[in-house]
Formats: C-alpha cells, structure tokens, sequence
C-alpha cells in the first residue's frame, strides 16, 4: 500500500516496518575532516542535530563551519527503525533528512550553529524545500538538553520577526527532543565532497538572523 502525498506524516500503524539492526557498514573517518563519524567522539565536544532539506548540501554548511569537529548524515524523527534510504523516499517512514554535527562549544557556541541552520534554508516551506517535496525535508531543530531548546526557541522567535518583516509566512520548524539517529548510506556521508559537482537544493531566504539576541541569558 503506497501513499500517494508524501507532504503527510504516516501514522506508526501505516510506516513500514525497517529492521532491528543496520543494514550497511558506516564510514570510520569523516571523508573531510578525518574524524569518527559513530562514538566515542572526542572529549569535550557536544552533539547537535539539524533538519534542512537535503542532508547532501546541509552537511557541508555544517563541515565548513568553524569549531565542528565531524558530521554525519542520517534519518531521525520517525516510525521505521534503522530505515534506508529507499525506504524513507516512500514516505512511509515519517524520518526526516538529517545531520548529526558534533562540535567543540570552545570554539563555536551553539547559537552560531543555529545562525547556520536558519540562513540556510527557508524554514517557512512546510513539507518541502525548494523542489524536494515531502516529510523528509521538513525543517527542524533537535535539542539534547534544556540550554539547546531554549536556545532553539528564542532564535526562532527572534528569526520570525526578522521575516515576517521580509514578507515571510510563519516557520513550520519543529523544535524536538533528539530522536534516535539513524546513520544513512556510506555514499551519503560527506556527498558533496566526493561529487563536488553533486546536487545541492538548499537556498535560504537571504535574511540574516538575529544570533546576537538568541544568545541573551543562556
């Protein structure tokens, strides 16, 4: 029984049923920055996952930023348990694209990791991003402690003022406790920089976020 609209979230009772233990091998090394991509990771660094359309492109936003230590792409926020790929296009999983940053909150603090996830998408688009249509490429925020909520709250409060004023609708973001992560396919892991000529659908809004009052009593 396949789903016709994808833009709507399965009912645990219509996902498919995945499998109790991964079905791929997982890199050892980030392709880029020569670093775990499964733990331990090194000590002192944080987690941090992000939704943004697809995870090809939004993985390099965040390898390229200062202060991330590795990334890994993968599925989160659904029914199916360890899906693939496949699996998750159907629709019938309910996972969102997502990537898993672990950074050093030395060198670059949380909020400067949302400035990033908000500048690169347009979080007003639902169920889509851009021509990748479906709940895969939902936007969405998911936080490991109280510190990442509050902070994930009050930049989207902050993000909606700055584009409604630009003629934006309201953020469709979900903000959710961190969900399992699911690893993707080895060939998915740092795409973009194996196939630097790759697709990448990400676009953001071209407005800036307000990082510095997102910051504010955390």
């Amino acid at each position: 029984m396949f789903r016709k609209d994808k833009t709507q979230m399965p009912a645990p009772e219509e996902a498919l049923p995945g499998r109790p233990v991964r079905a791929f091998p997982v890199p050892a090394r980030h392709f880029v920055l020569d670093a775990p991509l499964e733990p331990p990771f090194p000590e002192g660094t944080r987690l941090a996952m992000f939704g943004l359309g697809c995870f090809w492109g939004a993985e390099r936003r965040f390898w390229e930023t200062p202060g991330v230590v590795s990334t890994a792409v993968g599925y989160a926020a659904g029914h199916t348990p360890n899906p693939t790929y496949e699996e998750v296009c159907t629709g019938r999983t309910g996972h969102n694209e997502v990537v898993l940053v672990v950074y050093d909150p030395a060198r670059v603090p949380y909020e400067e990791l949302l400035r990033v996830f908000w500048e690169s998408h347009d979080p007003t688009q639902g169920m889509r991003q851009g021509n990748d249509v479906g709940t895969q490429y939902r936007s969405g925020v998911y936080v490991f402690d109280a510190g990442q909520r509050a902070a994930a709250e009050r930049s989207r409060a902050a993000y909606q003022e700055r584009l409604r004023a630009a003629g934006y609708g309201d953020i469709t973001t979900e903000i959710l406790d961190a969900p399992t992560f699911y690893y993707a396919e080895e060939y998915h892991q740092q795409y973009l920089a194996k196939n630097p000529h790759g697709y990448c659908g990400l676009g953001g809004t071209g407005v800036s976020c307000p990082i510095g009052l997102t910051a504010a009593g955390d």
